[in-house]
Order: C-alpha cells, then structure tokens, then sequence
C-alpha cells in the first residue's frame, strides 16, 4: 500500500491552567459526570501546574518515530492530532489536506479493544473526515498489545521495578477501568464480549511470563462514573489494602494499559497507590511505560511497514488484534459499540 503520511491519533491534554475545565468538559461531554467528580479531577490537573505530560510525550515519541523513519529511509511525513485538546485532530486533518496528502495511516495511542481505547479512534477519525473537505483515506493501523516489541519493553520497565524491592514483592498490573457493560460490549458481538478486559489479562500474563513471575494480579483503575453504575474492579487502591491485609510488604504496580505517563498513571499510581502503600508501610515501585523506550518507536514502524512494505504482523497470542479499518468504519457490525449509560 502507497501512503503519504502517519497520522499519530491521542487522546489530548491541557498545557496550561486555564485549559484545564474546557478540556474535561470535552473529554465528558455526554458522560453524565457528575460535577463534583470534575472539580475533583481538576484539582490533580491543576497540582500539577495545570499541565498534563501527555501531549509532550507524545511530541517525543512522534520524534522517536520520525529519527526512526528516517534511518530506514521512509519519507513519511509525522502529524499530531487529539480528540479532546490542542492540536484537535480535525484541524490535523485540514492541514494534511492542504499538505496534499491523499492516503495516510492512523496510529492511536492505545494498544486495545473496546470502546474507549479502539472505537472511539474511529469515530474522531470520522468527525475529522466530515469537517474537511477532500480529507485523506484514513487508515488506522492494528492493535498492538501482544507484539513483541510492546511485551518487551514492559518487560524490561517491570524488572526496574522489582530489582528494588524485596524478593517477595507482589506484582500488580493495572489499566484503566471501563463500566461492565463497556466491557461486556467490547469486540464483535458473536465474540461474547470483554474483549477490553481480555486483552488486558493477555498482556499481562506475557509480560509476566517474560519476566518468569508466576503470580500477579490485574487490577483497575482511574474511574471516573457515577458510582452507581458497575465498573471494572478491584481499583488499585483498594488492592494495596487488601494486599497489606495480607501481610503483603512491597507491591511493584505495572501499568500494563497504558503507553505513556501521562496525568492518571502519575496522579493514580505515583500519588495515590503510592500514599496509599506507604501509610500501610509497604514498599512500592512503579514501573514505566513504553513511549520512550527506543523499542517503541520500532514497533510504530514496524505495524507502518506491515501495510507499505508487507511485513508480516508479530504477535504473541492467538487472541484477536483487529482494529485496522478504513475512514472509521467499524471492526464488524455491531463491534464495540458505545454503551448508554443511564
């Protein structure tokens, strides 16, 4: 396949304090969050200067990626786009079209299934579209959880973590929670559901596998609904009491769901798991994500080269990795659909 382009899809972040509750709103809109759960999300935002790290880690990463393209001799042009904030992917897309380019593919940031961290990417791929005239065929590239490449970098950031502690620390992974009927609709419906939460679990068990740790946990965090409606648990903070209770003394956290440090995995993990595990006297360390290990943006190029140059796709599980569509169509009908919460 020809492409003119790479189109690195994010989620967004605020760069500054009076950006803060204009980019939640837009994160939320039609959620039904309550507005106390807003001031309260805005307080982490604002404890750190208002700044989220996501978008300047995603500025470095997209830097990786392009010293990358450019060893290999690949004249593909990088552009940054975000649903929630600054630069907004439709305005991305303007300038691509302006750029000329006619066909360009996709990377979201989430390596997974579901709603929030695969469908949605469609539907900002589809609002972009809409919005330009003459908009390049957007191709967004697989889920990427089982690669290789993904396995080991996280495997290498858990040993850091646990050479550390104690040789009978615990080792957690999280990822961010979704309700139940998020997850229960996540995948084509003939698959049965919880593809999100199954792909979470698979992940883990290889990067536990390749670290040779026999017991972990999978837990959740960073939920955000009405708590009247059943999300994924145990939350991790939840976790380290129960694990204390067990007369746990140290926890390595490893958030397995994520690709970057951004804002939920340093406030949930690196604030709250963390007070939380040293008011309950436990040693704790944290592992890092993958977006600025070198081996990341390696395995961007590599799903790039699956669709330029043929490359056959890496992985390490049977599960489904689906996800590469065209212009935001669906996986399959009817596949990770947006559930109406009540």
């Amino acid at each position: 396949m020809s492409v003119d382009a790479l189109l690195w899809l994010s989620f967004g972040g605020p760069e500054g304090p009076a950006d803060v509750r204009p980019f939640l709103e837009n994160v939320t809109r039609g959620r039904g969050v309550p507005p106390e759960r807003l001031d309260e999300v805005e307080q982490h935002y604002q404890h750190f200067g208002g700044v989220s790290p996501i978008n300047e880690l995603n500025r470095d990463a997209i830097a990786a990626v392009e010293g990358e393209l450019a060893a290999r001799d690949m004249k593909l042009p990088v552009y940054f786009g975000n649903r929630n904030w600054h630069p907004m992917v439709e305005d991305t897309v303007a300038r691509m079209a302006a750029d000329g380019v006619k066909r360009a593919l996709v990377f979201p940031t989430s390596a997974y299934g579901g709603y929030s961290a695969c469908r949605q990417y469609d539907e900002d791929i589809i609002r972009a579209r809409a919005a330009v005239p003459d908009a390049p065929e957007l191709v967004k590239v697989r889920q990427f959880f089982d690669h290789p490449l993904f396995v080991e970098a996280f495997a290498d950031a858990v040993r850091g973590a646990l050479v550390t502690l104690p040789d009978d620390a615990r080792l957690v992974f999280t990822a961010h929670s979704v309700p139940l009927a998020a997850d229960n609709a996540a995948g084509p419906p003939d698959e049965g559901g919880r593809r999100y939460s199954r792909q979470i679990a698979e992940a883990a068990r290889l990067v536990a596998g390749k670290v040779g740790v026999a017991e972990y946990d999978v837990v959740w965090q960073s939920r955000s609904g009405p708590p009247r409606i059943p999300w994924l648990d145990p939350d991790i903070v939840d976790h380290i009491e129960a694990l204390s209770a067990q007369g746990v003394g140290a926890v390595a956290v490893c958030p397995v769901g994520f690709v970057s440090d951004h804002l939920e995995v340093i406030w949930d993990l690196d604030n709250e798991a963390a007070e939380k595990a040293a008011e309950l006297g436990m040693l704790f360390a944290r592992a890092g994500t993958p977006s600025s290990d070198p081996r990341f943006a390696d395995l961007v190029v590599e799903l790039v080269r699956e669709h330029t140059d043929g490359v056959e796709p890496r992985k390490l599980s049977t599960m489904p990795a689906a996800g590469c569509t065209v212009n935001g169509a669906p996986c399959a009908v009817g596949c990770c659909e947006r559930v109406t919460r009540p």
